[in-house]
């Protein structure tokens, strides 16, 4: 498998970084053309704004539209998963709209407020580490959403299908647990477009 991980601006060198740990190639995406040579891909942290309109620019903003739609596997962590939703507030931004949820921006408060802490995960017995950077509140699930993980009573790691978000930063802990739910994903619809994910 080769997993694709946006390389605009963010933290998609901590993600490549996880990905050699756990013995997986990755390759960074700038161009549909990249994108087009990768199993699954990942939309890093860092400013939803700024990676959406890079996005939009270079025609890679249809091109993950068409990339999910043929079962591959995609996960958004932080400012990824503000692109992956189909809502966004404060303030209202435009995203991709692949995953049926509402992303409240900054919603657990400015960069001087980020935080680590541990939650309930569905992922393993043991509470899951979360760094919070600017992290987004996913206020409202849709059907069918599954919710993997939580903390202060609210959905943090959420997943539907081959499309899977999470609001903090899994990449900058020592936890593989995250990334190795979403390589399983990968691995389901890896290469034929025909494997549905299930749980």
């Amino acid at each position: 498998m080769k997993i694709g991980i946006l390389a605009v601006q963010g933290d998609f060198a901590a993600h490549a970084a996880m990905l050699k740990h756990l013995g997986v190639d990755s390759v960074e995406v700038r161009t549909p053309e990249a994108l087009d040579s990768c199993d699954a891909l990942i939309l890093p942290g860092g400013e939803s704004t700024t990676q959406l309109q890079f996005l939009q620019e270079e025609g890679l903003d249809k091109a993950i539209r068409k990339f999910v739609a043929s079962d591959k596997a995609v996960f958004g962590t932080c400012a990824g998963a503000i692109l992956l939703a189909k809502k966004v507030k404060n303030p209202k931004q435009e995203s991709l709209g692949l995953l049926d949820i509402t992303v409240l921006r900054n919603g657990y408060g400015r960069q001087v407020h980020s935080d680590v802490v541990s939650g309930h995960t569905a992922l393993k017995d043991e509470p899951l580490e979360m760094v919070f950077i600017r992290a987004p509140v996913i206020e409202r699930i849709g059907p069918g959403v599954q919710v993997l993980a939580e903390y202060a009573g609210k959905p943090t790691l959420v997943q539907k299908g081959h499309v899977m978000a999470a609001a903090f930063h899994p990449e900058l802990t020592g936890d593989d647990t995250v990334h190795r739910r979403f390589l399983k994903l990968a691995a389901r619809n890896n290469g034929n477009g025909r494997g549905k994910a299930r749980d």
